[in-house]
Formats: C-alpha cells, structure tokens, sequence
C-alpha cells in the first residue's frame, strides 16, 4: 500500500439543518440512555414492508415517553443493501427504500423537539464495492484512487498474500481481474476495505461525517471502530493459542476466530486517526463518539485505549456483556477489568443489538424469563457507563425463530444451522396485538416475519398493563434520573456469595447499594459491616433489609441508599 502527498484540509459547509432545542451540554452523552432503532424493523410508513425514516418519525413520542436521552439509527445511507446498509455507496444521501433527505431533516426536528439527541451510523472501515471510490480504485494500478483500497500483489503460486479471514467465511481477499491483484474484506467481498494508510481516504470520510454533523446530529456511533488499519507489512496472523479461546464470544463454527487478529485490525495507527476524528467532532459543541469494538481477545484494553482521555472516542462499547456469561463472576470480573484498564475511559453498556442474540434467549434458557428480564433491565441500567437499549428490549422481545427460506442475512445463510445468523434480532417492532403483522406494515409481506409470540408482547398490550416488562424500563429509566450517582458516579464491586453481583455507586452526594441475584435459587446476602443501608424504592428492589440481611428471590434485586 502507497501513501499520498499531505492530506488535504476538510472544507466545512454552512448550513446546519437542526439544532437541539436544550442548552448545549458537552457531558450529556456521560451517562446518557440511548435507543438503539433499527429502521427497517422499527415502522413501515408507505407500506412496501420495510421500515423507514418518516415512521420512525411516526413513533418518535413513544421512544421519547421511555425517558431515554438519545436515539442511534442503525445505517439508512444510499446502499445495495448486500449487508443491509452496511455496505455504502453514497455517504451522505438516504437510500429511497427509507425516503429521502429531507425525511431525515423532519426525523430531526421533531426528535429535537421532544428532547431526544440524534446518533447515526457512521460505517467507514469499508465501502460497498458500487461506491464510486471502489469503482475508479479498481480500474488501474495509476488512476486517481488506485490505493483508496487495500490491494495486493497475489504470492508466487496465485494464491492471497497471506491467511486472514473474512468474517462472513473464507478469505478476506478477493481476485480482481482488471488490475490483477486481490482486494481485501473483512466482511463480504462487496464491502472492500478503505485503506486509511492514505491520508486523503481519511480526508474523505471526516468529510462525509461533516456533512451530517451540520445537519445537525448530535453524534456518531462508529462501526468497527478497530478495523481501520491493517498492517502495511500484509503479516499473516498468528493461531490463537488454544488457552486464550473464548467459546462464548467467539464461536468454534467460524475459523475467523481461530486466528489472533493482531495484523489486519486493531493497530496502533488507530489512534492518530480517531484523535482526528475527535477533533472534528469537538468543532460542533455537544456532539458525540461511541465507538463498536468488534471481534477482539482484547476488547476491554482496546476500549481503554480507544477512549481514555480528551482526545480520542467519548465512549465505546465492547461485547462483554453482549456474549459471555451471564454469571456474577463474569460480570464483577469484566467490570472490575473496565475500572482497572480505563479509569478515565468510558464504557457504552447494551446487552442486545442489531448483530447478537436478544439477551432474554441467550441467557434466559429458564423459567423464570419475566424476574430475568426485570432483574436485567435494572441491572444495566444501574452499572456504571452509558447504555444502550435495542428496539423491542423494553418489551422482552426474545429471539425469533426462523426457518432458513425466511434468512436474509448473509451471515446466517453461510454458517446455517450451527449458527443462525442475525436476523432473529432483527424482526420487526410489534406495535399493536390485533394489527396486521403487529402494525409494523400495511403490506401483505413484511422483510422479515413477525413471529406470533411476539404479539402478545406488543406494545398496546403492556400499555394497559400496570405491571408490564414496558412500564418496569420506564419507572427504572425514571429511577436512574433522579439518581445522578447512577449516570455518572463511581462503581466499587463488593465481595458477594456466589451467584451474587453486589457493588456501590457513589456521586453526586449519594451512594447506592446495588444487590443481583443473578441464579434461579432464592439467595440471602449479609450486608457489609458497618454501613445503614435502607431500600431506595427501586421499581422490582425487594424490601429490606433486616438485621443486616436481604433475602432475594430468583432473579431478585435490592437498590439501596446508604445512609451517612
């Protein structure tokens, strides 16, 4: 890979389409509660059976009614939709399938109005193979862009230059007959990787990322954040020594694991490039940066990394808590780790999304998922770091089960049946139990099925219901805002019996006493000496305690204040 003559400065526009109507505060991300929207599951307004803007504008007073502070739109931008929307060819236009620039304007506004931060995608480490960087970089070894893209000579017997992975199965390299050489792909071989080895690559994707921030959003949310830089040298990786394997996160089914990933992602280049990115974002007051750290043996150092101090990322997230065990050992371990690692880092907390199993099926193979599901909801919403909550979470919406001829997820079709892929996370919202497909679509056929069970869990249903999964995230939310300890305060774990997670939350001129039960069998649990302790009203806190003792049921919780 070549590098170009010095970068070229990022002109700035002049318009900004939308502004929040709340005083500028440069900290509200700190904390914060973000809703996780995938718009084409969230609300289909012209009926075609795939969500878009103008619906999720639609429903924009129910998101802001849960009491979260922002919203993050997973990719709406111009794409062929090979990875649905993360594979771009246009970066700064909407694709028709969600309606148009000035849909997203309107989207905007009304969120602004109701006090509700914006958030989108920003999918940068690779491009869509008919983006028209790709599509000039492929033409010759000389044009203009030749080294946009990661391209390299083929070893003496044809072969690839050396043995990284795809992510989505085989090589990450792909022949290209006109220039002779491989491309290389983290992903699918229609979503060629940017080499940001070139400073003008970066030039023009900060120049993309300006364009929406003045529109008006109030931040980023970085996909594969780690993935920008591989290794000039095309070093082939290393096996992953069988003592650092993690089944959990990392499943035997795809060889992508086999291999510690230390040439083609997570480099130290990374850093210079997202201290420029930082720099942009601070030229707009109260904008933000949350970056995915996918795919790492490592993801807590490199979160430690990615976000301590004032010039790189604001916050990012790790899949600790999106995989792994759901045990009071894992926990206290992996937050004892982001304390450790990252003491003035900032952790994004989520146990779902839009790429990994809904925590109620991943952890919840028992029978007691609606104490699990409440017991999980306070949980994350009390641990110290922002958090992200996923369309349908609030409503215990668990995985669908879905037959292979309904897969659309090419991540699922290439690994079927040890490993289903993503779209049974990705179903649509159910808005109302007696509506046509759930009210998400007046089309006979919507992209994906909406699975019956869902309905009952409908959004109309638990409205009327004082006690529903609904109403709990919405008292906790509201709980969580009249407790700033809780958004920003600090975290000390504490000794617990097994099964237990217990740990304290102080700022702000109070501490809290958080107490998990996090096993199917009832737990009593002795209080740490020396400190009066009294129930802080927490929606689902058991009462107590007495003589120092709480007595949890399965999946219960206690929520504290400590007094003094």
């Amino acid at each position: 890979m070549s590098l170009v003559p010095p970068n070229v400065s990022v002109a700035p526009m002049t318009e900004q389409k939308s502004t929040p109507t709340q005083p500028v505060d440069k900290d509200w991300w700190r904390g914060a509660v973000i809703y996780q929207i995938y718009p084409r599951s969230f609300q289909d307004h012209n009926g075609d059976g795939v969500g878009d803007l103008v619906g999720i504008t639609e429903r924009l007073d129910y998101v802001a009614d849960l009491g979260v502070d922002a919203i993050w739109l997973s990719p709406f931008f111009t794409s062929p939709m090979k990875d649905f929307g993360y594979d771009v060819s246009n970066y700064r236009d909407v694709d028709p399938i969600f309606g148009t620039i000035g849909d997203f304007d309107r989207l905007l506004e009304k969120a602004h109005s109701r006090g509700l931060r914006v958030i989108i995608d920003q999918v940068i480490s690779h491009s869509s193979d008919r983006h028209p960087w790709f599509q000039e970089s492929r033409q010759s070894r000389t044009n203009p862009k030749h080294d946009w893209y990661v391209w390299a000579d083929p070893n003496p017997d044809g072969t690839p230059p050396n043995n990284w992975l795809s992510i989505f199965g085989g090589s990450a390299w792909t022949w290209d007959s006109r220039r002779m050489q491989y491309y290389m792909h983290n992903f699918l071989a229609s979503q060629p990787d940017l080499n940001f080895h070139n400073p003008e690559v970066q030039d023009a994707v900060l120049g993309a990322m300006r364009f929406w921030l003045e529109r008006g959003v109030d931040g980023f949310r970085l996909d594969t954040v780690n993935f920008y830089f591989c290794s000039e040298g095309l070093e082939s990786n290393p096996v992953v020594r069988p003592e650092d394997f993690n089944a959990s996160t990392a499943p035997a089914v795809n060889p992508y694991n086999f291999q510690e990933h230390v040439y083609d992602k997570s480099r130290p280049e990374n850093l210079a490039f997202l201290t420029r990115i930082r720099a942009l974002i601070d030229e707009y007051p109260g904008t933000t940066s949350v970056g995915e750290i996918g795919y790492s043996q490592h993801q807590l150092e490199i979160m430690a990394q990615y976000t301590s101090g004032e010039d790189r990322l604001h916050m990012a997230y790790t899949f600790d808590y999106l995989g792994g065990a759901f045990n009071s050992r894992h926990f206290r371990t992996s937050i004892d780790l982001a304390e450790q690692d990252a003491p003035d880092g900032w952790i994004c907390l989520a146990f779902s999304n839009h790429d990994v199993v809904r925590h109620l099926s991943r952890w919840g193979a028992h029978n007691h998922k609606e104490a699990f599901a409440r017991l999980a909801s306070t949980m994350l919403l009390t641990m110290r770091g922002s958090v992200c909550l996923y369309q349908g979470e609030e409503l215990g919406l668990t995985e669908a089960e879905l037959a292979f001829e309904d897969l659309v997820d090419p991540y699922g079709i290439e690994f079927w049946p040890e490993f289903k892929g993503r779209d049974g996370c990705r179903t649509p919202m159910v808005w109302q139990a007696a509506a046509h497909l759930g009210g998400f679509t007046t089309a006979q056929k919507a992209w994906l099925p909406v699975p019956a069970d869902h309905l009952l869990r409908a959004v109309d249903q638990q409205e009327k219901q004082n006690d529903s999964l609904l109403h709990h995230y919405r008292a906790t939310l509201n709980f969580r805002r009249q407790h700033p300890a809780l958004a920003k305060g600090a975290i000390e774990t504490l000794d617990a019996p097994d099964g237990v997670l217990m740990f304290r939350r102080s700022g702000a001129g109070e501490t809290l006493l958080c107490v998990y039960n996090m096993t199917e069998g009832p737990k009593s649990v002795q209080l740490p000496a020396g400190i009066a302790v009294r129930s802080a009203d927490a929606p689902g806190s058991v009462v107590g305690p007495v003589d120092g003792v709480v007595a949890l049921p399965p999946f219960g919780a206690f929520v504290g204040i400590v007094a003094g």
